[in-house]
């Protein structure tokens, strides 16, 4: 049987040829162009000859085909240099580091990660920490926001009142303060709110709670790896002067952590599969005592390592006690894999949950959207929306979108061992479902898929009740992050980044409302023409997630463009080009980029905190965190 990458355009494999080196080969970089416009971010992995000879004589063996179990040279890339230096002289690689001297370790810490050591590297300031006036956790301010969708229902809905903005002072909104990522080329973890703090992750792996008025610091914590979920905030009454809350996050080395929110102190960490690839990269939810982790792995990307024997990853939601991290239950979302005929694969596997979650408080029920399998045999929870049970986990209902669709980044190599015959078209879902309720009454859950499909069911048993193809998709189009509703509306936010194929629908890159109830049109805001022309790395269009009130939706874009648009009809009323140099509070360089990801714009009381760059997959770097307020 011929592979569907054999029938593939070649513009179309020269495109994810590219894209997948880029992420492989310099995971912390896209390019030296690229990267030198974001400062502080080592430009290359050459820089570190001697640690690559070291790695492919000592390492490669195991950790470029998964060996024994070794994460694969992807997983170690998104590490900081520190933690795999501390891995090879004290922890879990401490065998294998005797048989090195110590500037053998740190050479090949640093190749890997792609950066130097901190003791090695040009100082930068610390970030300022807060005078007396500034430090103190205002309990009266509580969390604004549920979680990564804002609400439980992950609706990313801001209430007019909550927002502090509307139409008629959306013009005056002015940069009050900056913050400089250090060594940092992507912002993709989505600020929480409460205490008067803004508290977000990092490229870098460290969490910050900044002070909301000034943006000093009131605490640091190092996760060690990247922090790319949003921050989850547990709740507290505002006349409680003893209660100690808790923020919630995941790491791309798979950990799951609770820190104490006023103090940033280490309460736990739980990893949350001892699958070598798999990360968290999808904001944990928060429902009374129990906290859900939805487990995503790398091992798609793995596959395309020569010798890597594909695949083993197993996609799951983890409930876990929200006070102690101690596991309630676990949910698999695909059967344990075995060896297949001939022994060249393992399956099934895959189905990771790479979006969040969201809450149906009224049935009981969290909803969550998963992605593809990543080898044959394709199974049945496989680019779905699964409802499950809160208490146990067990599955209520299920609706899958996409059958076979069974695929991993080995497809678009040009000697792809690992691709699986009849190969799918990586039609994932990566924007958190959201459960709404129509004029009429009824409940339901939307979904927007990588097809450039929305998709809405009924939230009591998963039946289809309209689906609407509002973008061309592709492997890289459709809908990634962003989805939204509110006041009868569903915004949707569609990429369709360029890949060569030839597709039914046309693409229309930009913003677009479907009524709730229906799914018919309503609006379209395509994406600006001519904004790329002279910018590298542009492209129109919209990934990353939104957020919406009923009078505005605002809507970060690959281009670097923060926009704001009338939720009525579509017309744009602000915009801000965040590809600029911004002065920073904490004396950090400091630019914007693309905005790609699951960090919504956030807005609440006059403010507008935008995080920007999303040096990834061939999109804009930037390293800024940004604050806007109404003049």
């Amino acid at each position: 049987m011929e592979r569907h990458i054999a029938l593939r355009p070649p513009r179309l494999i020269a495109l994810a040829v590219l894209t997948l080196a880029l992420a492989l080969v310099l995971p912390s970089t896209l390019s030296r162009a690229a990267v030198d416009k974001t400062p502080d971010v080592m430009p290359s992995r050459d820089m570190f000859p001697e640690g690559a000879q070291i790695y492919s004589q000592h390492c490669a063996a195991c950790h470029n085909t998964g060996a024994g179990r070794a994460p694969a040279r992807v997983i170690l890339s998104y590490m900081t240099p520190d933690t795999i230096l501390t891995a090879l002289t004290s922890g879990a690689m401490k065998a294998q580091g005797s048989l090195l001297s110590q500037q053998q370790k740190e050479q090949v810490a640093q190749h890997l990660s792609g950066q130097e050591l901190a003791g090695k590297q040009a100082a930068l300031p610390e970030p300022p920490p807060c005078t007396p006036d500034h430090a103190a956790f205002d309990r009266r301010q509580v969390p604004a926001f549920a979680g990564a969708g804002l609400d439980l229902a992950a609706t990313h809905s801001v209430s007019t009142k909550q927002a502090g903005i509307d139409k008629a002072s959306v013009g005056r909104l002015k940069l009050k303060w900056a913050f400089g990522f250090p060594r940092a080329n992507r912002v993709r973890s989505q600020p929480a709110i409460g205490g008067g703090a803004i508290f977000v992750g990092s490229h870098g792996g460290k969490v910050y709670a900044l002070d909301r008025e000034t943006g000093c610091t009131r605490w640091t914590f190092d996760a060690g790896t990247e922090v790319r979920t949003g921050i989850v905030l547990s709740p507290w009454d505002a006349d409680d002067a003893d209660a100690v809350p808790l923020a919630y996050f995941g790491d791309w080395a798979g950990n799951a952590f609770a820190v104490e929110a006023f103090t940033g102190k280490l309460v736990w960490k739980v990893h949350a599969d001892e699958h070598p690839a798999a990360v968290i990269t999808a904001s944990p939810a928060l429902y009374g005592d129990t906290l859900y982790v939805p487990v995503s792995s790398l091992e798609e990307a793995s596959a395309a390592t020569p010798g890597y024997k594909c695949c083993s990853f197993r996609g799951s939601v983890l409930a876990l006690d929200a006070l102690t991290g101690e596991e309630k239950w676990r949910t698999w979302l695909v059967d344990e894999p075995e060896e297949q005929p001939g022994g060249k694969f393992l399956g099934p596997s895959g189905v990771p949950v790479w979006a969040g979650i969201a809450i149906d408080r009224k049935r009981g029920s969290l909803i969550v959207a998963t992605g593809d399998n990543y080898t044959q045999p394709a199974t049945e929870l496989s680019d779905g929306i699964v409802a499950l049970d809160l208490n146990t986990g067990a599955i209520k209902w299920h609706f899958q979108a996409t059958e076979g669709d069974a695929w991993n980044v080995d497809c678009v190599t040009p000697d792809p061992d690992n691709c699986p015959e009849d190969s799918g078209p990586d039609y994932d879902f990566g924007a958190i479902p959201i459960l709404a309720t129509g004029s009429n009454g009824k409940d339901y859950v939307v979904a927007g898929q990588k097809s450039g499909i929305a998709w809405a069911v009924d939230a009591e048993t998963g039946e289809l009740v309209w689906k609407r193809q509002v973008g061309r998709g592709g492997m890289a189009g459709g809908v990634h992050f962003g989805i939204a509703q509110d006041s009868g509306r569903v915004y949707v936010a569609i990429s369709d980044m360029t890949d060569g194929t030839e597709r039914p629908h046309p693409a229309a890159p930009g913003i677009h409302a479907l009524d709730l109830a229906t799914g018919e049109p309503l609006w379209s805001a395509p994406a600006p023409e001519g904004v790329c022309k002279d910018r590298p790395l542009c492209l129109p269009g919209n990934s990353g997630a939104i957020t919406v009130t009923p009078e505005l939706v605002l809507a970060g874009s690959d281009d670097g463009y923060m926009r704001i648009h009338d939720a009525e009809t579509g017309e744009q009323l602000w915009q801000f080009d965040t590809v600029q140099d911004v002065a920073t509070v904490n004396g950090v360089p400091a630019r914007g980029g693309a905005m790609s990801g699951g960090a919504a714009p956030i807005i609440d009381h006059g403010q507008l905190i935008v995080s920007s760059g999303y040096g990834f997959v061939s999109k804009i770097p930037g390293n800024v965190l940004m604050v806007f307020e109404v003049e």
